[in-house]
């Protein structure tokens, strides 16, 4: 078994060659011990320091010195879409008093796919829409690193 103790820089603009990856959903993501499966087929455990969320594209070290390239795996998400900038900012205030994970972007925002959540929205006046997408939300205004 691959065991990955490391978690490496982004490596977006690292000339490393990486093979080996890991597709996971958001919730694993935010696991620091996890046993999980390779996209091929080799069995990994994680062994991450507290705290961590792997992101799309993050690398970890192994303990045989292999690195493994992290991939957001795709999810059923909500996307609620407005073209009125207070209408989005207060659907961020009542999603997020829920404690509501978000990714937000230009005129709309994105959560685990959730019915109640969807009608509370509809209810404000946005559009929502399902669709399949990797689901990286904010990390927050305390998280670093």
């Amino acid at each position: 078994m691959i065991i990955l103790t490391e978690r490496l820089t982004r490596l977006e603009s690292s000339p490393i060659a990486i093979g080996l990856t890991l597709t996971l959903p958001y919730e694993l993501r935010k696991k620091c011990r996890l046993r999980a499966v390779l996209d091929d087929g080799r069995d990994v455990m994680l062994m991450l320091n507290r705290g961590v969320t792997l992101q799309d594209g993050d690398a970890l070290g192994s303990d045989c010195g292999l690195i493994v390239r992290i991939c957001a795996a795709a999810e059923q998400l909500s996307t609620a879409t407005t073209s009125d900038t207070l209408l989005l900012l207060r659907a961020c205030y009542h999603l997020g008093n829920r404690h509501t994970q978000l990714q937000i972007g230009i005129g709309q925002l994105s959560y685990l796919r959730d019915h109640v959540l969807d009608e509370m929205l509809r209810h404000l006046g946005l559009d929502v829409t399902h669709e399949m997408w990797p689901f990286q939300p904010e990390s927050g205004a305390y998280h670093h690193g």
